[in-house]
């Protein structure tokens, strides 16, 4: 386990939510933050890649905002180069980005399907991939994927447990996550004789977002959680190496009652 001051620290999906939680809590232990998205625009959604960087700035940390289709090998590619050109390393890489929906399996879309496992999936693969070189190269780094609860169960958490007719968790959302996690111990296998950690953390409880409220308006989000120790725990897993945490599949709340964080 190294200080996380100084370090570089990809974080994918990191113009809102979750992402930018960690992004923010990353930056205020010291390190340099990609702030990484798709895409400028809002839409719909709060945030952009540029507004998390000028509020790690604000903070006094130091942020390089890369547009990042995670799903698309060209991009991937192009945003590395430009953190290597920018800082010269990667020291840990946050597999953030992601995309579900709530639905009936027989009623999602193929191409909604293949979007999900896109970016769910396909784009922790190629983030992976095009950075793990990088800390091999380094002599240490960590990946960290986020994952879900929804990986190894059917309900979601976001309904209240007495009711009677919970609330499914989407399918395809759940089989990416559990891909994600299989993806996880594998590459702790694999990257371990080049001591890097792979591991992975989701959140044990409904994390209050602007995302997820926009999807469920008529949730009762009082028993919703901030994404604050989802940011105390990835920070710790961004500490690793493979001589520490390494993979390891765990929630927020498991990695800091196990250490005592």
């Amino acid at each position: 386990m190294t200080e996380l001051a100084g370090k570089i620290a990809v974080v994918t999906g990191s113009s809102r939510g979750i992402g930018k939680a960690i992004a923010l809590g990353l930056a205020q232990r010291g390190c340099r933050v990609v702030v990484a998205a798709r895409s400028e625009a809002p839409g719909k959604r709060m945030g952009t890649i540029s507004s998390t960087a000028e509020e790690i700035r604000t903070l006094g940390g130091e942020a390089l905002p890369v547009g990042c289709d995670v799903s698309d090998e060209v991009s991937v590619q192009e945003m590395v180069q430009t953190v290597v050109q920018h800082w010269g390393a990667i020291d840990i890489l946050i597999n953030n980005a992601g995309i579900g929906i709530y639905g009936p399996f027989l009623e999602i879309p193929t191409k909604l399907w293949d979007r999900i496992m896109a970016v769910n999936v396909r784009g922790t693969f190629l983030c992976s991939k095009a950075i793990a070189p990088i800390m091999i190269d380094h002599g240490r780094g960590s990946i960290i994927n986020i994952s879900s609860t929804a990986a190894n169960t059917v309900f979601s958490l976001t309904s209240p447990k007495e009711e009677m007719d919970r609330t499914l968790v989407g399918v395809a959302y759940g089989a990416s996550k559990a891909a994600v996690e299989r993806m996880t111990i594998g590459l702790a296998a694999e990257f371990g004789r080049c001591n890097i950690a792979v591991n992975a953390v989701k959140p044990g409880r409904t994390v209050r977002t602007e995302t997820l409220q926009q999807l469920l308006p008529n949730s009762d989000w009082s028993a919703w959680v901030s994404p604050n120790r989802m940011v105390v725990a990835t920070a710790f897993l961004a500490g690793q190496d493979a001589s520490g945490v390494t993979g390891v599949i765990a929630t927020d709340d498991e990695i800091i009652l196990r250490h005592g964080l």
